[in-house]
């Protein structure tokens, strides 16, 4: 088929294209576009094929070009290296392992006493009967305060990395951009430069922050410019996501009445309702790999050096893994989708982000007994974020 668009961030302003990636899963499921640059996209639209992709990494390579679709200088990709979503092995393992531990399950499930309190603290300020700006006024304080106080952040600073971890995200969008290209990345970097210089002058304290600082990667402990490379892909992954993943779940309930009446009645159903926003609307449309190799994808030869994009919003809703797969459904069961990812570069934070997503929603819906939406909501420019910028709701 031609070239559709499907790297151009405007195609996205009204949505997914899903009658598209539907017509293509079944006609052309490793879909060539020609980007913009001239440089080749592949785009994998089926879940066993984005599946293969993230299982052989010495095929399709996170580090080689780096996680995004668009072409980076060569000093981007260098940087995006040090983060843990663009290492190939084994110097991806070498990296995750010594932080793995922190992100456990039973390590996370402690939190939840905390991240109810901030739930109730950010709710209680919500004003009961007027109209607010849901995806910044409620959602996005949550992740923000849980990975400050897991850093070890001053909390004066929270708002500030914030605003930091949108540029990096969402900068495709004019409300988001800083001044220049990437400026949001260089501004987190230096605050994490001056981080770490003052915490390495100070005695450890019972964060990450310590416990990066304070462990060897790779055989040696991480020097100025890794730990702000590190802590930019965790300070914004850990900002970001969440905000999507919550304010467009309140988004999918108000547009199913009946569910969210379920949910309201029976919240047992909070985690599946979760695993099932996560699917029907996953935070990122893709992540990228380019071909160490001409390398074989159902029918197609993928030349070497091609960018290759993994679409979890294609694969999400792939029919031969999730039956109805366009309908939002609360109840499914098994439901395999991929927004966290798979394989060696599994999600960190899975943990962390399905906590926070059931207490928040176990919160909202047990002191708010009417929620409305109070307006149309608006659409992120992205490419890569399948997210919203401004929700309007009216909370009784």
């Amino acid at each position: 088929m031609p070239g559709l668009g499907l790297w151009d961030p405007d195609t996205f302003l009204d949505g997914p294209p899903h009658d598209l990636l539907t017509e293509l899963r079944h006609r052309d499921p490793v879909h060539h576009e020609t980007m913009a640059d001239g440089s080749d996209l592949w785009l994998v639209l089926r879940h066993r094929d984005v599946v293969k992709v993230a299982r052989d990494s010495a095929s399709f390579s996170a580090s080689l070009g780096g996680v995004v679709i668009e072409t980076l200088a060569p000093e981007q990709v260098e940087a995006m290296r040090g983060m843990l979503l663009a290492m190939d092995p084994p110097k991806h393992l070498a990296f995750r392992k010594p932080v793995a531990p922190h992100f456990r399950k039973v390590v996370i499930e402690q939190l939840e006493p905390r991240i109810r309190s901030v739930c109730g603290q950010i709710l209680d300020d919500v004003p009961r009967g007027e109209v607010v700006e849901f995806v910044h006024d409620v959602t996005a304080d949550l992740p923000t305060r849980v990975i400050g106080e897991l850093m070890g952040l001053p909390e004066e600073d929270w708002s500030y990395i914030h605003k930091l971890a949108e540029q990096n995200t969402s900068g495709q969008d004019s409300d988001y951009a800083g001044d220049e290209p990437q400026d949001g990345m260089v501004q987190m970097a230096l605050y994490a430069i001056q981080l770490a210089q003052r915490r390495r002058a100070e005695e450890p304290a019972p964060d990450l922050t310590s416990v990066i600082l304070g462990t060897e990667f790779d055989g040696h402990l991480m020097d100025d410019i890794e730990f702000a490379t590190f802590f930019v892909q965790l300070v914004t992954a850990g900002n970001d996501t969440t905000k999507t993943m919550l304010s467009s779940g309140v988004l999918a309930l108000l547009e199913h009445p009946v569910q969210l009446h379920e949910v309201r009645d029976d919240p047992t159903l909070i985690p599946s309702a979760v695993e099932e926003i996560l699917r029907w609307a996953n935070p990122l449309h893709y992540f990228r790999r380019t071909t160490t190799r001409d390398s074989r994808l159902g029918n197609v030869t993928i030349p070497e050096g091609h960018k290759v994009a993994m679409y979890y919003t294609s694969a999400n809703r792939d029919e031969e893994l999730f039956e109805d797969s366009q309908r939002f459904d609360i109840h499914r069961s098994p439901n395999p989708h991929l927004s966290f990812g798979i394989a060696e570069h599994h999600c960190l934070g899975v943990h962390l982000a399905r906590l926070e997503g059931r207490v928040f929603f176990e919160e909202l819906l047990g002191r708010f007994p009417d929620i409305a939406l109070a307006g149309s909501p608006v659409r992120l420019r992205s490419n890569l974020n399948n997210a919203y910028k401004h929700i309007p709701v009216q909370m009784r």
